[in-house]
């Protein structure tokens, strides 16, 4: 069950093993209407401002989570390309085609090569890759130099990663797609430390240099349920509810978590189903995002 379970959407991946940075792209399904918050303090991001309320753009091509830091921002050059080569875009008045691709990095330049960053090159690889697959998770594309748990200090620190889930709301289905590199410990919806921390932290007296915390949560929540933007809107709401809920703590001033939704679909579903949805397949995708990590450039998985 992941996000690619959302009738039309697409995922691919850029990985790189040795320099552990790498990209990852969601295609839709048009017409589509999307939305997105912002949360965390220190977000890196590309074409967020169109998709508040109010905005005349409402239908994107794709989205972007990199690695990468600032640098990663570059790679949704290669994406716009791919998506122009293949005439996805809004044509213009002079029949000239220009894709919306948002985009959003997380900082991932602590483990492997802090100098070998993903460009446009790798965002054109990730999105010719992308496809209709279960979504492959852990070490792999935006969470392939993911770490959490930062916040207690670099020897707590363990491997993130990326996860995905979807769940159905009535008739509708509601998918999410999470890169998992947060300052703070994580956890399942149930309680259980997945990273040694305790559920109810203690205010930290000797916290990390703010040189060693810089992290970020993405996320992206596809739906073919028929929304309006400002229904979407609760979705994003909702996901960033599940990264409070999972994530301890969450939204620090170290973190950019951005949470992205997207409406793709026709089907007729209640609001607040399908933003309980959203929590849970966003809250069970950062789970999975841990779970499926692996030990990289020194840093272990979980909390092992």
């Amino acid at each position: 069950m992941t996000i690619t379970d959302v009738p039309g959407v697409e995922v691919g991946h850029f990985t790189d093993d040795e320099a552990l940075t790498g990209v990852t792209v969601i295609t839709f399904p048009e017409p589509n209407i999307a939305t997105a918050e912002v949360r965390g303090a220190a977000p890196g991001t590309r074409e967020i401002a169109l998709l508040q309320p109010g905005s005349r753009i409402e239908n994107i091509q794709a989205i972007v989570l990199s690695g990468g830091s600032a640098f990663g921002l570059a790679t949704a050059d290669g994406v716009s390309r791919g998506l122009l080569a293949d005439g996805k875009g809004h044509r213009t008045i002079n029949d000239i085609i220009v894709p919306i691709v948002p985009t959003a990095i997380l900082f991932d330049l602590m483990i492997g090569d802090a100098e070998a960053w993903p460009g446009p090159e790798e965002g054109a690889m990730a999105y010719d890759s992308a496809n209709s697959g279960p979504v492959e998770m852990g070490n792999v594309g935006a969470g392939t130099g993911a770490t959490v748990a930062g916040w207690r200090g670099m020897g707590a620190v363990r491997k993130g990663g990326l996860g995905s889930h979807s769940i159905r709301a009535g008739d509708a289905i509601v998918g999410a797609v999470v890169a998992v590199n947060a300052v703070g410990d994580v956890f399942t919806l149930e309680g259980e430390s997945l990273t040694g921390g305790s559920p109810e932290p203690p205010i930290n007296p000797n916290p990390p240099s703010q040189a060693e915390l810089s992290n970020t949560t993405l996320v992206t929540v596809a739906t073919n349920a028929k929304l309006s933007r400002t229904d979407l809107m609760r979705l994003t709401v909702r996901a960033h509810d599940a990264i409070g809920a999972c994530v301890r703590p969450g939204h620090t001033r170290y973190d950019g978590d951005v949470a992205f939704a997207v409406s793709c679909g026709d089907v007729e579903a209640d609001p607040d189903a399908v933003g309980e949805a959203a929590f849970i397949s966003v809250a069970r995708a950062i789970e999975w995002g841990v779970r499926s990590a692996e030990s990289a450039g020194g840093v272990p998985a979980m909390d092992g």
